[in-house]
């Protein structure tokens, strides 16, 4: 008798939390076409209507490429991108290649010091190549006559800012190395030639068609580079902002959008197939790989990061001095004046805090959205249609950039019919755009290390009838405590420094410290410009200093059964 009542009160309990499941996969839904799929549609609407509102089908497509000025902008984005990425991507791969594969001495210093840009505004590299390369700058004869105001400043720029990118998947890519294969290779005599060729690059093809794609895309999609030292070279990115903002063509920069998105969603589906056709490099018989000493070789490559590493380090540090001289580059003696922003920005610091606010806001709530919904879509089996809707929406992202993304929002959100349109100039929607925007690594983060959790935890919570809601407080959170910590970096980290995604968004009283670089510089204040982009870099450095910190610390106080 009383196993013909438990019976029902499981399937009851059961029930009760396959709906909870359900209920919230669907809130998730909702979120993520709130956040992501209607402003995309709305985007594209726009792009086939007049000033109006009125249907005019392809006519705005039609106007664009029989522009001479217009079309002339994609000719340039192309060209700078395939020359950017032909440029990044060999170097990137000689730099992960000696930081992998040789002993050479400094290998982390080396690998701190390429990251570097990571942690400041795009706007930074420009503002920096202005002050070495611009009409007052100290090497400017080495472009021998040339202009650094146009594609050579835009591409030095966008190398600077996207090598680091290409490095962490090369890295990654070059890591994963089989021993065997290469003493194979050394007990058959192969020359290192023909190991490289046959061994080393087909194992890393794919980080290398990866890392291709990702700085093809972050270049042509990249707003801070080309408007601080674009000059009168424009590209696709610039025109969006000319068109929306100086214009008010609305119509003509969701055309731009839209001509935006298609090279970062091609680079998406090559990437997709890639993945797909990849094959695991490592077995559970293979052999860490480690590299010999090579005296010579080492040198080499040393001497190599020396060069790239500290140009970087240079380029970015000459950007840092610039923010405390009184006036380059006749007035070389230290001054704070340049910090003193309300002399060129009236709200003084005020960008500075909003920017901490809205990268605090963003790290805290989208770790949590993330981190659940990856749970729920990973974890749960309820509602199966839900759960494929939204990890659809929760890639898509990726294929989008953020200037397009923040095109989709004016459209979108600062429509007359929407009843969220008061949300339009504050800082709640910079943080909703930038959260969508970043969505997507976050997401692949948090179920990456969701999928190495044993699913036996569920059936054993199932089995002893406690909730999963219980079992995602009391065992999924604290195993991947690190992870959660990871994701609410790279929020913060990349939400302080954007401003490709919230050009379009900001009001009188949510004006980030990204956009209030491009103002100063927009007004001739290159040193407070460097100044505020100092301010954010150092403040990201600190972040990440104390996020190493806070790791270890969780892992020596919380995660010991680890290293058991």
């Amino acid at each position: 008798m009383t196993i013909g009542l438990s019976l029902p009160a499981a399937s009851e309990r059961a029930i009760s939390e396959k709906q909870v499941a359900a209920v919230l996969i669907g809130a998730l839904c909702l979120i993520l076409i709130l956040i992501i799929a209607l402003p995309l549609w709305a985007l594209l609407s726009k792009s086939f209507e007049d000033a109006d509102g009125a249907y005019v089908g392809f006519a705005n497509y039609l106007t664009y490429f029989t522009t001479p000025t217009l079309f002339v902008s994609l000719l340039n984005s192309l060209m700078v991108a395939f020359l950017s990425t032909a440029i990044v991507v060999p170097l990137a791969f000689a730099y992960a290649y000696a930081l992998t594969r040789t002993r050479m001495r400094g290998r982390g210093l080396f690998y701190a010091a390429a990251l570097l840009p990571i942690f400041a505004p795009s706007l930074l590299a420009a503002i920096s190549l202005v002050y070495i390369f611009g009409n007052q700058g100290f090497l400017s004869y080495l472009l021998m006559g040339n202009s650094v105001y146009g594609p050579i400043g835009i591409i030095m720029g966008e190398v600077l800012s996207t090598f680091p990118h290409a490095l962490l998947i090369l890295v990654t890519a070059l890591s994963l190395a089989d021993g065997r294969l290469y003493e194979a290779a050394a007990a058959l005599g192969t020359t290192k030639q023909r190991v490289f060729w046959t061994i080393t690059l087909p194992g890393a093809r794919f980080g290398v068609i990866n890392a291709t794609f990702v700085v093809f895309t972050l270049v042509i999609t990249d707003f801070g580079v080309p408007k601080v030292i674009g000059g009168q070279f424009n590209v696709l990115a610039t025109d969006a902002y000319r068109q929306v903002v100086g214009q008010q063509n609305f119509s003509m920069g969701a055309v731009v959008g839209m001509i935006l998105l298609v090279p970062a969603a091609v680079a998406f589906v090559v990437d997709r197939i890639a993945r797909r056709r990849q094959v695991a490099l490592l077995s559970a018989r293979a052999v860490p790989y480690e590299p010999a000493l090579n005296r010579a070789l080492d040198t080499f490559y040393m001497i190599f990061c020396i060069l790239i590493g500290g140009a970087i380090v240079a380029t970015y540090g000459v950007a840092v001095w610039a923010s405390f001289i009184q006036y380059w580059p006749y007035n070389l003696s230290f001054t704070l004046n340049n910090y003193v922003f309300s002399n060129v920005e009236p709200s003084g610091w005020d960008p500075y805090f909003n920017s901490l606010k809205m990268a605090a806001a963003v790290s805290v709530v989208g770790t949590a959205l993330v981190f659940s919904g990856a749970y729920l879509l990973e974890k749960t089996h309820a509602f199966p249609l839900g759960r494929a809707v939204a990890q659809f929406l929760a890639m898509l992202p990726m294929a989008v950039p953020g200037l397009v993304l923040g095109l989709g929002y004016v459209f979108f959100y600062n429509a007359s019919w929407n009843p969220l349109s008061f949300l339009y100039g504050t800082l709640t929607i910079l943080v909703i755009n930038t959260l969508a925007h970043f969505y997507t690594v976050s997401h692949i983060t948090a179920t990456t290390a969701l999928k190495q959790i044993d699913g036996e935890f569920e059936a054993v919570s199932a089995s002893l009838r406690v909730p999963f809601w219980r079992t995602f407080s009391r065992v999924t959170v604290p195993i991947c405590a690190p992870t959660i910590l990871d994701i609410a970096v790279y929020m913060f980290v990349n939400a302080l420094t954007t401003v490709s995604a919230v050009i379009f968004l900001y009001g009188s009283n949510s004006k980030l410290a990204s956009i209030a670089i491009v103002h100063m510089d927009e007004a001739g204040a290159g040193a407070a410009a460097a100044a505020m982009a100092t301010a954010i870099m150092a403040t990201a450095i600190m972040v990440r200093m104390l996020h190493i910190l806070a790791t270890r610390f969780i892992f020596d106080r919380f995660q010991s059964w680890r290293r058991r």
